[in-house]
Order: structure tokens, then C-alpha cells, then sequence
């Protein structure tokens, strides 16, 4: 294991944490968008989520490049294992895209009501699946001594990633429901803070209920946290942005609520990597066959050349985010902005 490699894992993490707390908004906005019938406010939500839904995504496409680069065997194990899920999540997250574009093509409601359907279950789709995936990592997969995946896609449906696939789901409902209340106004805000209410109970209860399990039942996670004690940090952190969140979203403090959300999103993609480092794809049965930074990594000199290109372009995406989301910024009007 050299600095390179650990500085690969973070920039990796970083990515994908970006990507989950920007995109997570949007997937949870699309959970929640078939609660309201009223044609203005459903138009109200995707306007909502307009100017910025694809440019998030930029980051699952840039956290996916980045791993085929600096870790490669991690990218050809896992691409070709999860082959299923993760086709079914690409054609959820096209087929919401183009539900965005096709709505308003139509005045007929049983047009736009159908892509409102579509709109919503591809959301809600890679919201679980991509929790699953994580649950399964976490896991462990079962690999053979060639590091390829020797289990199927029912295997892929455990009980503990089913788990954490539903505890990811409940973060992105409450991450979108405060979106919702922090960029919407009038009734429909009001409402959104209720459903804040009610998917942060969720949220809570299954993210304690993912902790109990993993200490008891996973010890292969703890081993890191039983070595290095300050790792605790990092669920702890999760914890109380948690509880932060709700106590901000009682107080109507929608913009306080969101960054809090979006910190327990931080916390808890903090706590997986601390609980799974070095290893990057843990193997089911036999530790030995892991894939880990080391074992899976590209050579030192594609490494080091690929984080000279990170450290030129990534100032770029986030300062382009950054644009984006100031250009942005305020309430969308309900009887003024309704359009798109």
C-alpha cells in the first residue's frame, strides 16, 4: 500500500459523496413527487431540480472514471457482477431523464401523468439500488481466486444490503423532502416539511437498526474502529447531523436542515470507508481474495498522472457546481416560474 493508493481511495470517496449528496436531492424529490396531485406543484418539483439534475449526475459519471482508472480490477469485478442492478439503475436514471423532458410535451393528463410514473420510479429505483450495492460491499461478494464474481443477482438481494439499500432510500427521501422545503413555497413547502418529518423517523430508525446489526453480526467492519478509536467520529457525526436535521426542520430553518442533511450523508459515507479500508471490494468467504488498494490499484505512474489532471479539471466542476447553484439560488415561484 503506498501514499498514491490511499490518496486514490479518498479522492474516489470524495467523489462518490459529492455525487450522492447533489444527486441524492433530486431522487428524493422524485420519491415524493407522485404525493401531490395538483399539475402546478408536481411542475413546481421538477422546476425545482431543473436547472441542476443533470449537471449531478456529472459526478457518478467522474467518481465511475475515476475508478476505472486508479483501481481497474475493482472496475471490471464489480461492473461485471452487479452487471444487472447496476443496467437497471442506467436505464432507471435515462428513462427519468427523458420523463423530465417529455412532460410538458403534451397538455393531455393522462400524458403527463404517465411520465410523472416514470419520473418517480426512476428516482426511487437507484435510490435502493445503490444502497444495495453498498450493503453488498460491505458484505462482502462472493470472488474466486481470479477475483471474479462467482454469485448471482439474487445473491446480490441479501437481507443486510436489503437493509442498508432501504436505510440509503430513507436518507434520500429526507434529504429531497428538505430540498423541497427549501426551495418551494406556500402549501406545498408545508407539506414537504411534514414529509421531512415522516422519512426522517424512517431514516433514524433504520440507520440505528444498521448499526446494531453491523456491530453484532458484521465484525469484520469493526476491526478497523476496535484499532483506531477516533473512527468513531465518523458514526457519531453521522448521528447527530441526523438529529440535527430534524430539529432544524421543527424550527423552519429549511437551509440549516439541508446542510445538516447533507452532512449525515458525509458521516455516513465516512463510516462505510472507514469500516471497509484497505479493502475496496471485500470477498464473502475468504478474506485472502479481497480487492483491496493495493492488490487492485493501476501502476504508480497512471496514478500520479491521473491526480495531476484531477488537480487541474476538478477546480473546474466545482466551481462550475458552485456557478450553477448561486445562478440558482432562491425560491421557485409558483405563479411565475412554472415553466421549463
Amino acid at each position: 500500500m503506498t501514499p498514491i493508493q490511499v490518496i486514490w481511495f479518498l479522492l474516489v470517496g470524495v467523489l462518490l459523496t459529492v455525487y450522492a449528496i447533489l444527486d441524492g436531492f433530486d431522487l428524493g424529490v422524485g420519491f415524493w413527487h407522485l404525493f401531490t396531485k395538483k399539475d402546478k406543484e408536481r411542475r413546481a418539483m421538477l422546476n425545482a431540480i431543473g436547472p441542476v439534475w443533470d449537471g449531478n449526475e456529472v459526478w457518478l459519471v467522474t467518481g465511475g472514471g475515476a475508478i476505472f482508472a486508479a483501481f481497474p480490477h475493482v472496475y471490471a469485478t464489480v461492473f461485471s457482477g452487479f452487471y444487472l442492478p447496476l443496467m437497471l439503475i442506467l436505464f432507471a436514471l435515462i428513462f427519468r431523464a427523458v420523463s423530465i423532458e417529455f412532460r410538458s410535451q403534451s397538455d393531455s393528463k393522462r400524458w403527463r401523468n404517465g411520465w410523472d410514473i416514470g419520473f418517480a420510479l426512476g428516482s426511487i429505483l437507484p435510490a435502493l439500488l445503490f444502497g444495495v450495492a453498498v450493503g453488498n460491499i460491505m458484505n462482502g461478494i462472493p470472488l474466486d481466486a481470479s477475483k471474479t464474481f462467482t454469485g448471482n443477482f439474487f445473491t446480490l438481494l441479501n437481507p443486510y444490503a436489503l437493509l442498508i439499500g432501504l436505510s440509503g432510500l430513507a436518507m434520500f427521501m429526507t434529504h429531497g423532502a428538505i430540498y423541497i422545503t427549501l426551495k418551494i413555497e406556500g402549501d406545498l413547502a408545508k407539506r414537504a416539511k411534514k414529509w421531512a418529518d415522516i422519512s426522517w423517523d424512517i431514516y433514524l430508525a433504520l440507520f440505528i437498526l444498521a448499526s446494531v446489526v453491523t456491530i453484532f453480526f458484521k465484525p469484520q467492519l469493526m476491526s478497523n474502529y476496535k484499532a483506531v478509536l477516533v473512527l468513531w467520529i465518523f458514526p457519531l457525526l453521522t448521528l447527530g447531523m441526523i438529529i440535527a436535521l430534524a430539529i432544524f426542520n421543527k424550527k423552519d430553518k429549511p437551509g440549516k436542515a439541508f446542510l445538516a442533511s447533507s452532512l449525515s450523508i458525509v458521516g455516513m459515507c465516512a463510516t462505510v470507508a472507514a469500516a471497509i479500508f484497505p479493502n475496496l471490494v471485500p470477498a464473502l468467504s475468504n478474506p485472502a481474495l479481497s480487492l483491496t488498494i493495493a492488490n487492485s490499484a493501476s501502476s504508480p505512474l497512471t496514478q500520479w498522472v491521473m491526480l495531476i489532471i484531477a488537480i487541474i479539471g476538478m477546480p473546474f466542476v466545482f466551481g462550475y457546481t458552485i456557478w450553477i447553484y448561486r445562478i440558482f439560488r432562491g425560491k421557485v415561484n409558483m405563479e411565475t416560474d412554472l415553466h421549463y
